[in-house]
C-alpha cells in the first residue's frame, strides 16, 4: 500500500507536526550535533556523576551521560543553549540511552523515566528560551537503539540466542516514551538504528502509547526515525540495505527518516543520495566528524565538514541535517551558515508499489 505520508484525518495534528511541516518546505532544518563529545569537555569525575543523590550508588556511573539530567541539569542545559545559539533548530534530549534496559548496565533501572522527564523539561526550557516567531526551536525525544538486540545472537556459537525479547524492547520504550511526552517534546527521533527489530519495538510503544493518547483527544506527535550504515556495505547491521530498511519501517508514517552515526560524511553520501532517491518523505543525516583516529577521537573540523554537508543540500538530498559523534557547536554554526538560501530536497512522487522488505527491498507492481 503506499505511504501518501499525511496524519490520519481521525486524529488532530500536532502543532509541532504542522509547524515543522510548513518549515521543511521552506529550507533546510538544522539539528543539533553531538552530546556526549560536548560533556566530555567538562572533564568530569566519578564523583560529578554521582553528585549528591547518588553518592552512595553500589556501582560506578562515570559515562552514564544520561544521568547528568538528574545530577548535573545546568550542564545539559549549557549544551543545549550553545547548540541553539549556533543555529540549531532541533535539539535532542540527553536520553540516548535512559531506558530500564540500558540503565540496567549501571544498576538503575528505576530512574528510566525519570532521566527522560527531566532530560525533555532541560531542553524544553532551553527551546523556550531561544525560540522566536520567526525561528520557532523544536525538542527532539531521543529513543536510542538498546545495548540489546532482538535480531543478533550475543552468542557466535548459538545463532539462536537473544538476551531481550521483543516485549521486553517495548516495555522499556513505552517508559522513556512516557517521560519524553511528560516533560514536553515536541517530536521523536528513533535513532542510530542497527537492528531494525529493535526499532519496531520502538515504533510499536510509540504507536500504542500514542494510540492511547489519542482517545483522551491528544494529537499524535510526530516521530523521526534514522538509521545507522555501519560500514562500506552499505548495510545497517541486522543485514538490511538502505531501501529495505525504509520499507520497513515506512509504516510508522513518520515525518523524516534519515541516517546517522558510524561514518563521515564522505562515506555517507552515496547512502543519503540513495535515501533521498527511494522514500517520499522528508530526508534527516547526521553524520559523524569523520571516523575515529587511534586514540577514539574525531578530526574532521567544521570547515571541512560544512563543505560535504551544503553540497548535500545543494544536491538536493537533504530535508535536515545535524552532526552525531565528534560534531560540536561550530559544525553545527558552519551548516546553519553554510544552508542558508539553499533549497530544500523537494518529496518525489513515487509510483504505487506493493513495498516489501527482507535483507533487500522487494517492490512488486
Amino acid at each position: 500500500m503506499e505511504n501518501k505520508n499525511t496524519p490520519a484525518t481521525s486524529v488532530p495534528v500536532h502543532p509541532a507536526e504542522q509547524q515543522l511541516r510548513q518549515l521543511l518546505a521552506e529550507r533546510i532544518l538544522v539539528l543539533d550535533g553531538a552530546m556526549g563529545t560536548m560533556i566530555q569537555q567538562y572533564k568530569l569525575d566519578e564523583a560529578a556523576y554521582r553528585a549528591e543523590r547518588f553518592a552512595n550508588h553500589g556501582q560506578d556511573v562515570k559515562g552514564n551521560n544520561e544521568l547528568l539530567s538528574l545530577t548535573q541539569p545546568q550542564i545539559i542545559g549549557e549544551v543545549h543553549e550553545k547548540y541553539l545559539a549556533a543555529g540549531a533548530d532541533l535539539i535532542e534530549t540527553n536520553t540516548f540511552g535512559a531506558t530500564s534496559i540500558a540503565q540496567a548496565d549501571y544498576e538503575m533501572p528505576e530512574v528510566a523515566y525519570e532521566m527522560n522527564l527531566e532530560s525533555a523539561r532541560i531542553a524544553r526550557a532551553a527551546c523556550d528560551k531561544y525560540s522566536t516567531p520567526d525561528k520557532p526551536r523544536f525538542v527532539a525525544g531521543a529513543l536510542g537503539p538498546q545495548p540489546k538486540t532482538a535480531s543478533i545472537s550475543p552468542d557466535v556459537n548459538d545463532p539462536g540466542a537473544r538476551n531481550v525479547t521483543f516485549e521486553q524492547l517495548r516495555a522499556a520504550y513505552h517508559e522513556q516514551a512516557r517521560g519524553l511526552i511528560d516533560g514536553g517534546v515536541d517530536v521523536f527521533l528513533v535513532e542510530t538504528i542497527f537492528d531494525t527489530l529493535n526499532a519496531k519495538a520502538a515504533l510499536f510503544a510509540l504507536d500504542e502509547l500514542q494510540t492511547e493518547r489519542a482517545e483522551h483527544g491528544h494529537p499524535r506527535i510526530p516521530i523521526m526515525i534514522s538509521g545507522t550504515v555501519t560500514d562500506a556495505s552499505g548495510r545497517i547491521l541486522s543485514g538490511q540495505t538502505v531501501e529495505a530498511f525504509w520499507n520497513s519501517v515506512r509504516h510508522a508514517n513518520p515525518i523524516s527518516v534519515g541516517l546517522n552515526c558510524a561514518l563521515g560524511p564522505d562515506l555517507l553520501r552515496q547512502y543519503v543520495e540513495e535515501l533521498s532517491r527511494v522514500c517520499e518523505t522528508f530526508t534527516s543525516v547526521h553524520p559523524n566528524a569523520g571516523l575515529p583516529n587511534e586514540f577514539g577521537e574525531y578530526d574532521l573540523e567544521a570547515p571541512e565538514m560544512a563543505k560535504e554537508i551544503i553540497d548535500w543540500g545543494k544536491s538536493g538530498f537533504i530535508n535536515i541535517v545535524g552532526g552525531c559523534c565528534g560534531t560540536t557547536p561550530a559544525h553545527i554554526k558552519a551548516f546553519a551558515k553554510g544552508l542558508e538560501g539553499v533549497k530544500p530536497r523537494q518529496l518525489p512522487e513515487l509510483e504505487v508499489r506493493m513495498r516489501l522488505s527482507g535483507l533487500e527491498a522487494c517492490n512488486l507492481n
